[in-house]
C-alpha cells in the first residue's frame, strides 16, 4: 500500500515540476513509513536530502494531504538499499557516486550534463489530443518532423501554461528519431540553458558548451520567456541560433507569451524569432479536454464513466496539467479505498463545482454575448450594422458553432440574418482574430465561462 500511495504522489509531482527536476530529485525517492504521524521518505543521497529539505518539502507535504496523508513532520533520510534507476544519456541521476569528495574538481566535468533532462519517450504525437486550439500547431509540428530545417524554421509556439506545448515540441523530437535514428536532437528548458551557460563561464567551458549546442541538427528549447533580462544568455543564444539557422538545422521554440511580448528581449532575437512560423496554441475545448481525460484514463488501465469524464473536463478548463492531476488524483483516492469512480465521489473530492449545462440554448449564448458587451438584445437581433453592435453579433455566431455546433442558416436565423454565408464570413473572422487578438480571445473565453457557471 506504501508503494501504492507514494505512486500517486509522484505521479501528481511529476505534473507539477519541470521533467529535469522530477527525473534529478523525485524519481528514485521511495516511501519509507507512514506511521504515527511521521512519513519517512527515502533519498539515494545526501544532495537529493538536502533539495527535497530546502526547495520541495511543502510540495511533498501538500500533496500527501491530497491523497489523505497529513503528519506533523516529514523526514528525509538516506537509503542505501534503494538503488537508483540506470542512469542514461537523457536521464541523469545524481548519486554519492557523481561527487565522493567535497572537491570541486570532481563535481565540474559532471555539472553541464547534470542539467540536461532530454526528451520524454511518453511524448509522441499520437498521445497528443488535437482539438480546435492546437491543430495548427500540430500540423506545423508534423510538417517539421519529416522535413526538418526545410520549413517553417524556426517554429515558435507560444500559449498559457500547462495546454501541451512541451509535449507536442517534444513529441517532434521523438519522431524525428524515429525517423532518423542517427540524428542528433537536444532538448533543453531556457532555464537549463541559463544555468548551464552559467556554469561554463564559471569553469571555463565555454567552448564545450557552444560545441554541444551548435552541433546539434534539432534544437528544442522550451520556456523561453525565461530569457528575458539574461544579456549574456541572449547573446549567446543569438550565436547559437545564427549557427544552426545558416546550417538548415531545425529550431523549436516555446513560449508562455509571444517574441513581441517577451520584456528586455534583444531586436534581433525577436526579429530572427519571426523568421519562421509563430503559432498561438489555446485552452483546450470541452470536447477536447474530455478526450484528454478519457485517453489518460486510459493509459492507467482505468475505464470512467461519461458523467465523470465530463466532470472532471468542467472542473478544469484551461490547464491540461491540472486536469491530468486531477484525474491521478481520483483513481489514487478510489484505488486506495477499492472503489468505482463516479461523479458522487468526485464532487466530495473536488467540492461541489459548476456541471455543464444539459440545455444550453441559442438564445441563452446570444443573451450571454450581449450581456459581456452590453449591447441591447433588440440590437444583437437589428439590421444596425455599427462595428460595436457587429463583433459581438460575430462572437455570438462563433460561440452558437463551436459550442452547439448549429448549422450555418440555423446560426444565421438565431441572429436575425437572411444569408448563412454571413454566419460562415463571422465565424471564419472570429476564428482568425481569436488566434491573434487576445481581447476577442479573453471576451470568448469569459462568455462560455459565464455560460457553464
Amino acid at each position: 500500500m506504501q508503494d501504492g500511495l507514494w505512486q500517486a504522489v509522484l505521479g501528481e509531482i511529476e505534473l507539477t515540476v519541470s521533467r529535469g527536476s522530477y527525473v534529478t530529485w523525485f524519481k528514485n525517492t521511495s516511501l519509507l513509513k507512514n506511521k504515527d504521524d511521521t512519513v519517512v521518505i527515502g533519498v539515494p543521497n545526501v544532495f537529493i536530502k538536502q533539495q527535497l529539505e530546502r526547495k520541495f518539502n511543502q510540495l511533498i507535504s501538500d500533496t500527501l494531504a491530497k491523497n489523505g496523508i497529513t503528519p506533523t513532520h516529514i523526514e528525509y533520510k538516506i537509503h542505501s538499499g534503494h538503488l537508483p534507476a540506470k542512469k542514461t544519456e537523457d536521464e541523469p541521476v545524481l548519486t554519492t557516486q557523481n561527487a565522493p569528495r567535497p572537491a570541486a574538481k570532481a563535481l565540474t566535468s559532471a555539472l553541464t550534463h547534470t542539467y540536461r533532462q532530454g526528451l520524454n519517450e511518453r511524448y509522441t504525437f499520437e498521445n497528443f489530443i488535437v482539438g480546435s486550439g492546437n491543430e495548427l500547431a500540430y500540423a506545423a509540428c508534423q510538417a517539421i518532423a519529416t522535413t526538418p530545417g526545410t520549413k517553417y524554421n524556426p517554429l515558435f509556439i507560444y500559449g498559457g501554461v500547462g495546454i501541451g506545448k512541451t509535449h507536442l515540441i517534444q513529441a517532434v523530437g521523438n519522431a524525428i528519431m524515429v525517423r532518423n535514428p542517427g540524428s542528433r536532437v537536444v532538448y533543453i528548458s531556457t532555464e537549463q540553458f541559463i544555468q548551464e551557460f552559467l556554469d561554463a563561464i564559471r569553469y571555463k567551458k565555454n567552448t564545450d558548451f557552444a560545441g554541444y549546442y551548435r552541433s546539434a541538427d534539432v534544437l528544442i528549447i522550451d520556456d523561453m520567456q525565461f530569457i528575458a533580462g539574461k544579456e549574456k544568455t541572449q547573446e549567446e543564444f543569438f550565436h547559437t541560433f545564427n549557427a544552426l539557422h545558416q546550417a538548415n538545422k531545425q529550431v523549436i521554440i516555446s513560449s508562455d507569451k509571444p517574441p513581441k511580448e517577451i520584456p528586455t528581449l534583444e531586436d534581433r532575437l525577436r526579429s530572427r524569432f519571426a523568421w519562421g512560423m509563430s503559432i498561438d496554441m489555446q485552452n483546450p475545448d470541452f470536447e477536447t479536454r474530455c478526450a484528454i481525460v478519457q485517453t489518460k484514463a486510459h493509459s492507467h488501465g482505468a475505464t470512467i464513466p461519461q458523467p465523470v469524464v465530463e466532470y472532471l473536463a468542467t472542473y478544469v478548463q484551461t490547464n491540461i496539467r491540472e486536469l491530468e492531476g486531477a484525474l491521478n488524483q481520483l483513481l489514487a483516492w478510489c484505488e486506495m479505498r477499492g472503489l468505482e469512480p463516479d461523479v458522487t465521489i468526485a464532487t466530495n473530492l473536488f467540492g461541489a463545482h459548476r456541471t455543464r449545462p444539459k440545455h444550453l440554448s441559442a438564445k441563452q449564448i446570444i443573451e450571454r454575448t450581449a450581456k459581456h458587451f452590453q449591447v441591447p438584445m433588440e440590437d444583437m437581433l437589428g439590421p444596425k450594422r455599427d462595428k460595436d453592435i457587429v463583433v459581438p453579433r460575430q462572437v455570438a455566431m462563433y460561440i452558437l458553432r463551436s459550442e452547439l455546433h448549429l448549422s450555418f442558416p440555423k446560426i444565421a436565423r438565431e441572429l436575425g440574418r437572411k444569408d448563412h454565408t454571413t454566419a460562415i464570413h463571422s465565424v471564419e473572422k472570429i476564428e482568425k482574430e481569436s488566434a491573434q487578438d487576445a481581447d476577442i480571445r479573453s471576451a470568448i473565453s469569459e462568455i462560455k465561462e459565464r455560460l457553464y457557471a
